[in-house]
């Protein structure tokens, strides 16, 4: 299959690398000059969605895509699929999926969760949104850079079921980082706290997969000092995505919000900007209940 790629960054690259080992002749972009092996390299995004089957971007925000997709719609043909893998607002994914089914494309938004590991090792989730003849041309291209690909219903319910996930993500590492350091205070040795929670009703993918707490569980970026895995500030993007989201479809998330507050506070006025989103952990450690 030709296939454009647009944003070749730490996400798009390695998905864009295994699309092209696995046989697809593979076009890229990106504002940064990059070089990724089995992929030929264009001037500009319209110059790679050109002829292409399939046109694949990993791009940082709404804005952003909705530039390249200005760009790249027109030059693409009829019948071809614009398949968005960033994490964008669910307004910006539907505008651009307008505008690309009155070309008479197929549009999906399919953000990814996964991180910069499951990029590369090809074990993505896919959560998309958009028509069912789109989601089945890209169907193998999923297999190829994931593990497993969810469709979501119409246009933006990917971006629906992203921003749901990492709400709830937020929320339940904020808890974790808690309950560890109210365990620490109260004198319960961390295996001891990770041994009972793992296995009983406080079980949770933070807890178990992702421990926040350095040589407890499954090695995570805790106990590579917390470099990022899932950066916080990526994760406070997605945060505020939600609040976003809820604001314009008038849903009530406290805890949501609670959590968008915290990771603000820490990303932007503490030492949490460039660290792991489970370094929430030392930041409760430091920190009294005033």
């Amino acid at each position: 299959m030709k296939i454009g790629f647009i944003g070749l960054g730490n996400m798009g690259a390695p998905m864009a690398a295994n699309l092209a080992r696995a046989g697809h002749d593979v076009t890229g972009f990106d504002m940064a000059a990059v070089q990724i092996d089995g992929v030929t390299m264009a001037a500009s995004a319209a110059e790679a969605a050109r002829d292409a089957a399939v046109v694949i971007t990993m791009l940082p925000n709404g804005s952003i895509l909705r530039k390249v997709a200005a760009d790249v719609i027109p030059a693409m043909a009829p019948g071809a699929v614009l398949l968005d893998c960033s994490t964008v607002d669910v307004a910006s994914a539907r505008d651009v999926a307008t505008q690309a089914q009155a070309a008479g494309l197929s549009a999906l938004d399919a953000p990814v969760s996964g991180g910069v590991g499951g990029a590369t090792a090809g074990t993505l989730t896919f959560m998309v949104g958009g028509d069912e003849a789109g989601f089945n041309v890209a169907r193998e291209l999923f297999d190829i850079m994931g593990q497993k690909a969810v469709h979501c219903g119409p246009s933006g319910n990917g971006q629906a079921a992203k921003i749901c996930n990492n709400m709830i993500l937020g929320v339940t590492m904020i808890a974790t980082c808690e309950a560890f350091a109210l365990a620490d205070k109260l004198g319960l040795d961390r295996q001891a706290m990770f041994d009972v929670v793992s296995t009983s009703s406080g079980y949770s993918w933070s807890m178990n997969a992702y421990c926040p707490a350095p040589g407890v569980g499954p090695k995570s970026p805790a106990d590579n000092d917390y470099k990022p895995g899932f950066a916080a500030d990526l994760m406070l993007k997605d945060l505020r995505l939600s609040q976003q989201a809820a604001e314009a479809a008038d849903a009530d998330t406290p805890m949501g919000r609670a959590a968008c507050d915290l990771y603000a506070q820490f990303v932007e006025s503490e030492d949490g900007a460039g660290r792991d989103f489970s370094a929430m952990l030392p930041r409760f450690e430091k920190r009294g209940r005033g």
